[in-house]
């Protein structure tokens, strides 16, 4: 008897420490996912940093010239007041013939016109570097708007996988969740809002226990972030079972898969009508529980 209480106790332990050794593969798998977010903002954040070092430069140089040009004013003008005190000397003294007179004049009209085209440009660098300014502020806008979505999201990520965590079969969920917002034409990818015409959402389910294997109905349920489906040409209501409890849910696609130990599942929804800009989340439901979720950003 007692060796067979100890088989029972080895055989118990056992299995213990598979599931822990699976649960631990799937936050593996979700850390490195959000690390190559996180990587993803990290570049975008350098870019940027580019972008605006880039734009200083640009404006210090434009700053140089600016003071060169107001120099070569205050000369033009110092040459200016020489010429007309010529001017007035020869018309004093009465000793200037008009040939000269009429070359002080044409000189005179070429320093004018100099100093306008002189003022002409300066005015316009002016204008340049109130641009640049304008720019590198709205570059510092759109970093710390990154930065905000950037932990806005990895927040929702954070609470929502809590909440699965929850709700999911600890041997039964899905892993390396991924959703993609397409156009119409061309399946290429969006993050803005009214572009977003079709979501497809794809995800892995392995290892799958013996007793979760055959054909089962697979939802996928798309909501706003406070939890209401999005609009839906036809819902889908089912109802699953959530830690024993019972609860309805509208999903936006069904399909009957034949489960086996291994496979990777892809859904494609058709949005009915453009999304507006916000958070959003993709669930996936089998009828014994939730198999895992992925939040996603339209703007």
């Amino acid at each position: 008897v007692i060796a067979v209480v100890l088989g029972i106790l080895l055989l118990l332990s056992g299995y213990w420490g598979y599931s822990l050794s699976k649960e631990k593969e799937t936050l593996v798998s979700d850390n490195e996912k959000l690390n190559v977010e996180i990587s993803d903002m990290r570049q975008l954040k350098n870019q940027l940093a580019v972008e605006v070092d880039s734009l200083e430069q640009t404006y210090s140089l434009l700053a140089e010239e600016n003071e060169e040009l107001q120099s070569s004013l205050e000369e033009a003008k110092k040459n200016i007041a020489r010429r007309n005190a010529s001017v007035r000397k020869l018309k004093a003294s009465n000793e200037t013939s008009a040939d000269e007179m009429g070359s002080l004049r044409s000189q005179i009209v070429s320093l004018m016109e100099d100093k306008k085209t002189l003022e002409a440009s300066i005015n316009r660098l002016v204008a340049q570097n109130d641009s640049l300014r304008n720019r590198a502020g709205i570059l510092e806008q759109d970093l710390s708007k990154v930065r905000g979505e950037k932990d806005a999201l990895a927040n929702l990520n954070q609470t929502m996988q809590g909440e699965i965590n929850r709700l999911t079969l600890a041997n039964f969920q899905a892993s390396a969740f991924q959703v993609e917002v397409e156009k119409k034409r061309k399946s290429k990818v969006t993050s803005k809002s009214r572009r977003a015409r079709r979501i497809r959402v794809t995800f892995d389910l392995t290892n799958v226990p013996d007793k979760y294997q055959g054909v089962r109905p697979i939802y996928l349920a798309l909501t706003n972030e406070n939890g209401n489906p999005i609009k839906l040409d036809n819902p889908i209501q089912a109802k699953v079972v959530v830690n024993g409890q019972t609860m309805d849910i509208i999903a936006a696609e069904k399909k009957e898969i034949s489960l086996t130990e291994n496979q990777r599942l892809s859904f494609t929804h058709d949005l009915a009508s453009k999304l507006a800009s916000g958070y959003y989340r993709a669930i996936a439901y089998t009828a014994i529980g939730v198999l895992g979720a992925s939040s996603f950003r339209l703007r």
